[in-house]
């Protein structure tokens, strides 16, 4: 009988790193997102300001003792827009990455156990959606159903199904044949049992992976429909939405969308930083 053991090395979870190996990127990275947290948990509460509250005389003001980072054109203050507005951002890109992260990874499952037949239709279902830019498939979506909170979660979640779908059964495909997984069915367990049981928890390290990635997708992708207004709807503040406002002054008052900007690259880009120093 041939042994199986050594193919166990292929799975990714003995190569994350412990905390005490991480490098001064990934520290930064997290103090980053600590700091961007906290702002979106408690910003609100602190800020004398609210979000939807104008102010014609402080119009396009620079950033001051009263207004750390600026106001825009309707004289709301900046940074309690943004605080406000990652809230929505950063609550939504978590439910649609949970979403898609769900129904991808139980399609991914059932291709990599059954394989054939049921493989083969399933797959070419998902390679049909992806033949189809992502964000089209989105704004589809919302021309069809029209622009609210569900059919956002529901349009961005479509559009990530495929690609988590594929990195799933790849990774099931890895264990679905090793020797505790046959000995799983010698001893005639449901198939939906060795799927979650055995298989799930050996696909966690990499879906840990693509669910980081799939987050910052969607905050990438949640901005862009913001920026064509078929986000989040005012009066709730928006990253995306507040780039699109703010555009018209970009060369008179660039700070209105240097701010909701900075947001953006700053959680992107330490979630991507982690990611790298987690997955090598």
């Amino acid at each position: 009988m041939v042994d199986h053991t050594s193919s166990l090395d292929v799975v990714p979870s003995r190569r994350f790193k412990l905390p005490r190996q991480m490098s001064v990127p990934a520290y930064v990275a997290i103090l980053a997102l600590l700091v961007v947290v906290i702002a979106i948990v408690v910003g609100p509460f602190l800020s004398p300001y609210g979000a939807a509250q104008i102010n014609p005389m402080d119009a396009l003001q620079g950033p001051s003792w009263r207004h750390w980072l600026g106001t825009d054109q309707f004289g709301r203050d900046i940074l309690t827009r943004i605080s406000v507005g990652g809230g929505a951002t950063l609550g939504l890109a978590l439910i649609c990455t949970v979403a898609s992260m769900t129904f991808g990874t139980a399609i991914g499952l059932v291709c990599g156990y059954y394989g054939g037949a049921v493989d083969q239709v399933l797959m070419r279902l998902m390679d049909v959606i992806l033949a189809v830019p992502a964000l089209l498939i989105a704004l589809l979506i919302l021309a069809a159903f029209g622009s609210s909170m569900p059919t956002l979660v529901g349009a961005i979640t479509v559009m990530f199904i495929p690609p988590v779908s594929r990195v799933a059964r790849t990774a099931a495909m890895r264990v679905a044949h090793l020797a505790y997984v046959d000995a799983a069915r010698v001893r005639r367990e449901s198939s939906v049992g060795i799927m979650v049981l055995e298989l799930l928890p050996n696909m966690l390290p990499v879906l840990a992976v693509e669910a980081g990635i799939r987050l910052s997708y969607t905050i990438l992708n949640l901005a862009s429909l913001g920026f064509l207004g078929l986000g989040v709807q005012p009066p709730t503040p928006d990253w995306g939405l507040m780039i699109s406002e703010g555009s018209a002054n970009l060369t008179t008052a660039p700070w209105v969308v240097a701010g909701p900007a900075a947001a953006i690259v700053i959680l992107v880009l330490s979630v991507n930083i982690l990611l790298d120093e987690f997955a090598n």
